[in-house]
């Protein structure tokens, strides 16, 4: 959804643009609202902003061809992984993304390569008298920097990731060769609606007349959405399920993939044997949705072989820079850090915990989960919480931007349904506590909060 909110002053916008990425960042977090930070204040509906923007450099949007990826979760990890499997084809490819983690830069990525610091200062600067006029959201600038950045160096392809929503994200102005809505789930209730039908047409706001959607995850509430949008666009639907059937091994770290035949029987078994870098459970779900969108990019005559599908999945971090799905900080203890934040993430993530604490109590039976845990306020703190582990030790922090719930309330929150642990406001700090009470088999996970493991010094 487009970002902006109209400064009231409008006399306080700098003179001069900044001249290092230091004092680039502080002009853009002050002047530049940003949803991440501020929450529903940063936003107000509409496209205006993008496409006047981007009428006045050219429209970089149209000079490249694009896949849009859309979802409640999963759409990070599908977009990093088709951006590494059509590297590993060989083709030149965008990918733009957010929230970063680490650095802004991390939002617009060329084969892996995050924009460099000088080609930031250049944007901003190049375009001082339009950023003055136009007042654009934080996200709206990224946006706007990826399509010139993927216009300029004229890719081959870029995978656009959706910001939130779909149909009024700023993103919402590109003509795709294919879109991808990963999954619907309740989040951002008060933005996008309060059931899954109303989320599930906003997130199909991105279907684009005569463009193939795939659809990765649905159930018969949201499906009926999906199709009026395909009927009212004249676009093809390919629902995952009825494309490939994705297949855990026994030893839960490789997968069977057989194609569908009939919507019903597999017609044959497609890839096996097949590692996927991104480690976590969810991504099962992911994985059927990635493949269904290869082939569907197949079929548009991309040159993709199996072997190039097995290196992007396999190498999918290294190729494209990811951080955050289920990364591993440390051995031992182990330490997992994991960006899921809404309630159909987290209750994926805790399966995966005890699942994980199960096998290390086979061998140790006093092996312990300690959690470093935060949230941001604008979330159902009490139903995230009732789905968390009472028999872990728990280390409640605070992120260090405005939407961050309040350590002390989640940890009120928390001892009212048995959760038991204390406040480390600070992340780092909740981290180094944690490992100082744990044995070499205990399991500490860092998450709740896209911005608690942002700011994790080990990342």
């Amino acid at each position: 959804m487009a970002e902006l909110v109209q400064p009231s002053n409008r006399q306080s916008w700098p003179t001069n643009p900044p001249s290092t990425m230091e004092e680039a960042m502080e002009f853009m977090l002050a002047a530049l609202p940003m949803f991440t930070r501020i929450g529903a204040a940063a936003l107000k509906p509409g496209l205006d902003n993008i496409l006047t923007m981007c009428a006045r450099i050219g429209n970089p949007q149209y000079k490249f061809r694009s896949i849009h990826v859309a979802g409640t979760n999963g759409k990070g990890s599908t977009s990093h992984a088709l951006a590494a499997i059509l590297q590993s084809a060989g083709y030149k490819v965008g990918l733009h993304t957010s929230p970063h983690l680490k650095r802004f830069n991390e939002r617009v990525k060329i084969n892996g390569q995050e924009i460099s610091n000088q080609s930031v200062l250049d944007f901003i600067t190049d375009n001082w008298d339009l950023w003055a006029q136009v007042r654009p959201s934080f996200f709206e600038y990224g946006v706007l920097l990826a399509f010139d950045t993927f216009a300029k160096a004229k890719v081959d392809i870029a995978i656009i990731e959706v910001g939130l929503g779909g149909r009024l994200d700023s993103t919402n102005i590109i003509t795709p060769v294919l879109s991808v809505i990963t999954n619907i789930s309740l989040d951002h209730t008060d933005l996008l609606g309060h059931t899954t039908p109303q989320i599930a047409a906003e997130k199909a706001g991105i279907i684009k007349p005569a463009v193939p959607v795939v659809i990765g995850e649905y159930d018969q509430d949201t499906l009926p959405v999906f199709r009026q949008y395909v009927t009212k666009n004249k676009s093809g639907i390919v629902l995952t399920d009825q494309t490939v059937l994705v297949e855990l091994h026994q030893d839960k770290s490789r997968y069977q993939v057989s194609k569908m035949q009939n919507h019903l029987i597999r017609s044959e078994l497609w890839l096996d044997d097949l590692s996927f870098e991104l480690k976590g459970y969810y991504q099962q779900h992911n994985l059927a949705t990635i493949l269904t969108a290869v082939l569907e990019l197949k079929k548009q005559n991309f040159r993709i072989e199996d072997e190039q599908i097995r290196s992007g999945l396999q190498n999918c971090v290294s190729l494209t820079g990811l951080k955050g799905r289920w990364q591993t900080l440390q051995i031992a203890p182990l330490v997992i850090a994991d960006t899921g934040h809404n309630e159909a993430g987290i209750r994926q993530i805790m399966a995966q915990l005890k699942d994980l604490i199960n096998t290390k109590k086979r061998t140790n039976p006093a092996a312990m989960l300690k959690m470093v845990f935060g949230m941001v306020a604008d979330k159902d703190v009490n139903k995230i919480l009732t789905l968390l582990p009472t028999d872990a030790t728990y280390y409640f922090c605070q992120a260090k931007i405005p939407r961050a719930l309040d350590a002390e309330v989640l940890f009120d929150a928390a001892k009212d349904i048995g959760l038991n642990g204390i406040v480390v406001r600070d992340i780092n700090e909740a981290l180094m506590m944690a490992l100082s009470q744990a044995s070499n088999d205990d399991v500490i996970f860092v998450g709740g909060s896209t911005y608690v493991v942002a700011e994790l010094d080990r990342l």
